[in-house]
């Protein structure tokens, strides 16, 4: 991990093109984050005067599974595609671009308070329920394999945002997230009107990073939460990720 002479001292300023500066800008390693099975870097962004910080995940750094293919980085790409086709904004911009080791994501750094995470927000913090319920529709209709607690992050705007989507789309269902406590609920408006085209047609920013079967199965899962009118119940019981946080 970086020391405190490598970060950066001041966020990017209020308004600033994301896109643009993580699909331009000049990338500077500073460091790989720990605890991460794949390699995954904090890098420093260097465009038209302005830094940023930003989440380097390269494909040579990616270790082989054997329920996904190789290439977890586009699908960090197609989450955050998916999640703006959905209009639920709930991924950092991600880009897909070349990077100090190759291709690979990289994704907006989010300056988030650390100690918090999906268990101990939705106990104490219930004005983010609305924000878990839209991240638990995109997660079943993105096929989320690894929702993690620790995967939820809370920034200084009460903002929840969701990293380390690169287990998800796989086209047979696998679904494994923390988030079940609104199982049953009814959807509202807002989810059905994100879930109605999809239902029919898959963004093409999003099927592009997918073979013809996963982007397929988007629309099928889409459709499949609309018929059933209310949030997912894991009657299994082991629908969970592990290490839960």
């Amino acid at each position: 991990m970086a020391d405190d002479s490598t970060e950066l001292t001041q966020p990017a300023p209020e308004g600033t093109d994301e896109v643009a500066v993580l699909s331009a800008g000049d990338i500077e390693i500073l460091g790989r984050m720990p605890w991460s099975s794949n390699a995954t870097y904090l890098v420093a962004l260097h465009h038209d005067g302005i830094e940023a910080r930003a989440i380097y995940k390269p494909h040579r750094g990616e270790r082989p599974l054997w329920d996904f293919p190789s290439g977890l980085y586009k699908r960090e790409v197609a989450a955050y595609e998916l999640s703006e086709a959905m209009g639920l904004h709930l991924v950092p911009t991600t880009v897909l671009r070349d990077g100090p080791f190759g291709d690979g994501s990289v994704q907006w750094f989010v300056e988030a308070d650390f100690r918090q995470h999906y268990f101990s927000m939705h106990e104490t913090q219930p004005e983010l329920h609305d924000q878990f319920r839209n991240m638990a529709v995109f997660d079943y209709v993105a096929n989320n394999t690894d929702r993690k607690s620790g995967h939820c992050l809370l920034d200084s705007k009460g903002r929840i945002w969701g990293i380390d989507n690169g287990l998800c789309f796989s086209a047979e269902f696998k679904l494994r997230t923390v988030i079940w406590e609104f199982g049953g609920e009814p959807l509202d408006e807002t989810h059905t009107a994100v879930l109605e085209p999809l239902a029919s047609t898959v963004p093409l920013r999003v099927a592009t990073l997918l073979d013809s079967d996963e982007a397929h199965a988007i629309s099928e899962r889409a459709a499949e939460l609309l018929d059933a009118g209310t949030f997912p119940i894991d009657h299994s019981g082991r629908r969970y990720p592990w290490p839960l946080v």
